[in-house]
């Protein structure tokens, strides 16, 4: 039986292998131009209170930079599915603000700036789609 399951295998194998489309078995051929982009630029402060400003600039024109601080909010009172009671209430959140940008492969450059919050994730740019009104 070990041997039967040892040839049965091998021949799904095999049978995978040439029913591959040509152009897959080339594409561990494929090279790319992509050359490695050094930091030319690095920045990066932790405070005591818990804010932080990090940023960074490569030498293929990449720069990023990430502001974050904490942030008191009032919870509301609410009740849970089960009726219990959860009083109001403070709780920090971590508002992250920042900002990337690139080359795209055309040469223009994408800049994306962004807000992170209690509202959740708020990106902002000029190449991304825009909601129907």
């Amino acid at each position: 039986m070990y041997k039967f399951v040892c040839v049965l295998c091998s021949a799904l194998l095999l049978s995978y292998v040439w029913a591959r489309p040509q152009d897959a078995r080339a594409a561990g051929a494929i090279t790319t131009t992509t050359t490695p982009a050094s930091i030319i630029k690095q920045d990066n402060v932790n405070n005591a209170d818990g804010s932080f400003n990090s940023s960074y600039e490569t030498s293929n024109g990449i720069r990023v930079e990430n502001i974050g601080y904490l942030k008191k909010i009032i919870i509301p009172r609410t009740e849970t599915g089960d009726g219990q009671v959860i009083e109001e209430h403070e709780e920090l959140v971590l508002v992250q603000t920042g900002s990337y940008s690139y080359s795209d492969p055309e040469g223009n450059l994408i800049t994306l700036r962004y807000v992170a919050d209690e509202n959740g994730f708020q990106p902002e740019g000029d190449h991304l789609p825009v909601a129907p009104q």
